[in-house]
């Protein structure tokens, strides 16, 4: 198998094409610039740290609907799906509540300033945003803005997976920071790393199909000036969620699905173990004081070769 890595949207990306035998770098160099390619589509679509973004026109012309390409509709979609099958949990209105804590701009910017940001007095609504499928529009709730960070990431993960492993028929591993995806037909199980930041301790397990993703706590923090912040909002409070779960990973069938319930996991705290039973998921999580709590059919820890 050949790896490739670099970095954007804030995090490692991580390209694995597997082969037994060997993999031709043109091969390798196709799966790079294809997952390169999607990624800049969709930043062009979603990103919400780019002016001309289709994302930032939204919000800005809330409450108004405006057309927007095909891509960003599947994407303004895919998060309010997020949103209904958590019951509200992982909500895309959050936008300007992470403005107000500060998160306006890359990570590594944030952190070295006290953040001020902007207060909002809108809770978050995601039934409120307008899709007109028909014509193609999307309209955001005034007040309020459009943050799709999270569901946006993962679906790229998977989509990217998806396309290489049917393009190049080989298996294919897609990671995207914290979501990861693997695609293809594959004897061998990949063997994944699970832990809270990319060079923290964890454990590594098996996969064979869907994706896997972790959210957490820990990472993406920052001061501001209302107190030690982090990306995760809950949607109730406006502000981030103070639950008992600092981590979660989940494996689904998708790392779309995958990213969904660790996000909710996190929103949810005491609640989440019974929440993630219920509906057949399957995770570890990681609380406070660093015991771990496996959920469902998490897979076996696969030792080293």
């Amino acid at each position: 198998m050949t790896t490739r890595s670099w970095r954007d949207w804030s995090c490692t990306v991580r390209v694995v094409v597997g082969q037994d035998g060997g993999v031709p770098d043109a091969v390798a160099d196709e799966a790079t610039a294809t997952v390169r390619a999607l990624m800049g589509e969709v930043e062009l679509a979603v990103s919400r740290f780019r002016n001309d973004s289709e994302l930032e026109r939204l919000n800005a012309a809330a409450p108004r609907l405006l057309p927007v390409s095909p891509l960003a509709l599947r994407l303004v979609e895919v998060a309010l799906d997020a949103a209904r099958r958590t019951d509200g949990a992982v909500d895309p209105t959050v936008g300007s509540h992470l403005l107000a804590i500060g998160y306006d701009d890359d990570i590594s910017t944030v952190r070295g300033r006290l953040a001020t940001g902007r207060p909002t007095g809108r809770r978050a609504d995601w039934s409120r945003v307008v899709v007109d499928q028909r014509l193609g529009r999307v309209g955001v709730p005034r007040g309020l803005r459009l943050d799709l960070g999270a569901t946006a990431k993962a679906w790229t993960a998977d989509e990217a997976a998806h396309r290489l492993a049917a393009r190049l028929h080989r298996p294919m591993l897609v990671e995207i920071g914290g979501d990861l995806a693997v695609a293809g037909s594959t004897d061998q199980p990949w063997r994944v790393r699970v832990s809270e930041s990319e060079d923290g301790a964890g454990e590594a397990v098996g996969l064979t199909h869907g994706g896997l993703a972790t959210s957490s706590t820990t990472v993406r923090r920052w001061r501001s000036a209302a107190g030690p912040a982090h990306h995760v909002i809950d949607p109730a409070t406006g502000r981030p969620a103070e639950g008992p779960i600092r981590t979660a990973s989940v494996w689904a069938p998708s790392a779309l699905e995958a990213n969904t319930w660790s996000t909710a996991a996190l929103v949810w705290g005491a609640s989440a173990t019974a929440r993630l039973a219920l509906a057949g998921v399957d995770a570890r999580l990681v609380d406070d004081a660093g015991s771990v709590h496996r959920v469902g059919a998490w897979p076996e820890e696969v030792p080293a070769a």
